[in-house]
């Protein structure tokens, strides 16, 4: 059987038992491009395979991801008797240290809202204030970008401070309140919007593109970019990464956290709600998101403390 046939034949399984499967996908059928889409299944070697997976330039994450996406797809081939063996190799490299997301501070994310509306150096059709209003809502309420440009004008509750995410990664729609504060921004936006002569009917991006089509990702990473250097943020820890977008989820999950810690909150209690705000289905999908930084070290000591002083004087 051809390789790109078994692929999708893979593939069309996977998404069958309710997975999206969009990264692996990706990944297997750039394997199948690698290699010919019309090469035997048998034909294909494990030195093919690892000139697909070290690719060119050093060991990353990518590698592993390539790895998993390729072993279950061998996986199946031997189950459904395509092969006797998995043509996988065995030696794996040594993982690449573990990435470090960025925490923005509060200083820092004032600039990135202000440089959003001051970032452009040519007038596009891009329109600055729709993406301060896209970092708003992402760093207030934690949403991925992709759920965050998926919202429609109907998504958004300002009556009940509630934006709907429907259909997000694992298939599932929930409710995320937000705040009061946010909430205005978001009626200034609105009636922005609303002069802009962007279309009102509910079924409309909130986030409005070009050709009737919500913004794309890969535009606004790019914009992203821009609007943080303009604010002249950058790591000096040596990371290997520069911030990025997605660090404002891990922003706000961190921040949240220090607001329960400060409030004197149960925060051990308070997790699993963070967890389903955030649209996990496991608690340990949300600790990902909770970077030890120095003012939560700072927290959870003081909580300590505290805790310490009560059972002494007990």
């Amino acid at each position: 059987m051809k390789i790109n046939d078994l692929i999708i034949n893979y593939i069309e399984y996977r998404q069958s038992l309710g997975e999206k499967f969009r990264t692996n996908s990706n990944y297997l059928k750039a394997f199948s491009r690698a290699v010919g889409l019309q090469k035997e299944v048998k034909a294909v070697s494990s030195e093919e395979i690892s000139c697909f997976l070290y690719g060119v330039g050093p060991v990353t994450s990518a590698w592993f991801a390539k790895y998993t996406a390729l072993a279950g797809f061998y996986q199946y081939a031997v189950s459904r008797g395509f092969l006797d063996r998995s043509p996988m190799p065995m030696d794996m490299p040594k993982r690449p240290p573990a990435f470090l997301p960025y925490i923005y501070t509060r200083n820092e994310l004032k600039l990135l809202f202000d440089s959003a509306l001051t970032y452009q150096k040519n007038r596009s059709h891009i329109q600055p204030y729709m993406i301060r209003m896209l970092l708003l809502i992402l760093y207030s309420t934690g949403l991925r970008l992709n759920e965050a440009l998926s919202l429609t004008m109907k998504n958004i509750n300002l009556s009940e401070l509630i934006i709907k995410v429907e259909q997000t990664k694992f298939y599932k729609s929930r409710l995320v309140p937000f705040s009061s504060q946010l909430a205005k921004e978001i009626e200034a936006y609105l009636k922005w919007r609303k002069k802009q002569e962007f279309p009102q009917d509910p079924a409309a991006p909130f986030f409005y593109g070009r050709d009737d089509k919500s913004l794309n990702s890969a535009t606004v990473e790019d914009v992203f970019l821009r609007i943080r250097k303009k604010a002249g943020i950058q790591r000096t820890d040596n990371a290997r990464y520069q911030p990025r977008l997605h660090d404002l989820r891990h922003t706000f999950a961190v921040h949240r956290l220090m607001s329960w810690y400060q409030e004197n909150a149960n925060v051990q209690q308070l997790l699993p709600t963070l967890s389903v705000y955030m649209g996990h289905t496991y608690l340990s999908a949300t600790s990902v998101y909770l970077t030890m930084t120095k003012d939560l070290l700072q927290e959870a000591g003081r909580r300590f403390e505290n805790y310490a002083r009560r059972n002494n004087n007990g």
